[in-house]
């Protein structure tokens, strides 16, 4: 640490995340103890989960034919009235990357070292519509998409979907009305470049930030089936799970 950053970090001490306490030099981000308390999924090493079950029921919903079991993770339970939903609200509304990154590699660490995503090569995160883009100045996606590319030695792509259409925010929304908010708002974007990344890609990794229905994750996997062969697999991860 350099003499500016250690007299910063004296006079603005870094504070826990979730409980709010100071942080200790050894701590990134969250204390040891909310550490140890974060309600963490572990989904990675569980094919059937009950993420992957909620995906793979859109999925069949969709599908006219065979698609091979989508795999999904996350690294924890998300309840928006828990101190811990602030992990994903900081990166989404308050630009904290060393938060998001910090929190994307220990989602990443357990994606790595899982079996059912070690062939992923290509990650794609979700877009955001380019007047939310031009607000917020970031996609919260990306900056976790980045983190896992990088552990799981695999390509990264924003360019391949796009967000064709400005949709409302999903927070307030049922069900059936996420689903309807959504449907039809991602397209692919038809150049050679991204036929090329697809064609040559065996397992897809979608990435967004929190997963409650699966309905834009849906919405992503059904836009990337039309280059995509219905026989490669399209997976995906988020920092958060509402289940």
């Amino acid at each position: 640490m350099s003499i500016p950053e250690s007299i910063l970090d004296f006079l603005l001490p870094a504070s826990c995340i979730v409980c709010g306490g100071i942080l200790n030099p050894n701590e990134k981000s969250i204390c040891l103890d909310c550490l140890s308390d974060l309600p963490r999924t572990f989904y990675s090493s569980r094919s059937h989960n009950p993420m992957a079950d909620r995906f793979n029921s859109l999925i069949q919903r969709d599908s006219d034919g065979y698609e091979p079991y989508s795999y999904a993770t996350a690294l924890f339970h998300y309840r928006p009235e828990s101190p811990y939903s602030a992990i994903t609200k900081n990166l989404k509304y308050k630009r904290d990357f060393p938060a998001g990154r910090f929190f994307s590699s220990l989602l990443a660490s357990e994606i790595a070292s899982s079996p059912m995503f070690r062939d992923v090569d290509l990650v794609i995160p979700v877009p955001l519509h380019w007047t939310r883009y031009r607000a917020r100045g970031y996609n919260q996606a990306a900056v976790i998409a980045k983190t896992i590319a990088s552990f799981l030695g695999a390509r990264i792509d924003r360019r391949i979907l796009r967000r064709s259409r400005r949709t409302a925010t999903q927070t307030r929304l049922g069900t059936e009305e996420k689903a309807l908010n959504v449907r039809g708002a991602f397209r692919l974007v038809r150049s050679g470049h991204c036929q090329s990344v697809l064609s040559a890609a065996r397992h897809i990794l979608l990435v967004d930030d929190v997963f409650t229905t699966g309905a834009t994750l849906a919405s992503c996997r059904l836009a990337l089936r039309e280059s995509f062969p219905a026989d490669r697999r399209i997976s995906v991860a988020t920092l958060g799970f509402v289940g």
